[in-house]
């Protein structure tokens, strides 16, 4: 079955099942259509080339105020998953039981924390490579 492809719409038609088929229409390959359309390349955006035709792009670079927003979002995220870490250290503590972190982790963590609320007033933010780290012995711990 042919298959056309219409830049204006950004949709595909097919000959005798669409009724109403845009004039800018261009038939395209079920290679195109698998490769732009079907499957296409994760992170890369459906443009036109100069016949119309879909293809991928890169998509543009994040403004600075998108960065930002990215950045705050991974961190409130960190925040939010790391939580119970302190949470569990400090009832362990108000209960008297004996803790599963050490003086040591614990002082870590918080300051772990204390980073990722500091991070968007830093000189680096929202440089992904100047992200606060975390302490390495925390993967291993389970909620």
């Amino acid at each position: 079955m042919k298959r056309l492809y219409s830049m204006s719409t950004g949709m595909c038609y097919l000959v005798g099942i669409h009724k109403a088929i845009p004039e800018d229409a261009v038939e395209i390959s079920d290679d195109c259509f698998d490769s732009v359309i079907g499957n296409p390349e994760p992170g890369k955006l459906r443009s036109h080339d100069e016949q119309g035709l879909p293809i991928l792009i890169d998509p543009p670079p994040l403004t600075q105020d998108q960065q930002a927003e990215q950045e705050r979002q991974w961190r409130d995220a960190e925040l939010a998953t790391r939580q119970w870490l302190r949470d569990r250290h400090r009832d362990e503590q108000d209960l008297q039981r004996e803790t599963t972190l050490s003086a040591n982790q614990f002082a870590d963590l918080l300051g772990y924390l204390q980073d990722l609320r500091d991070w968007p007033q830093s000189e680096h933010f929202p440089v992904v490579e100047h992200r606060p780290i975390a302490p390495s012995w925390i993967a291993d711990q389970s909620q």
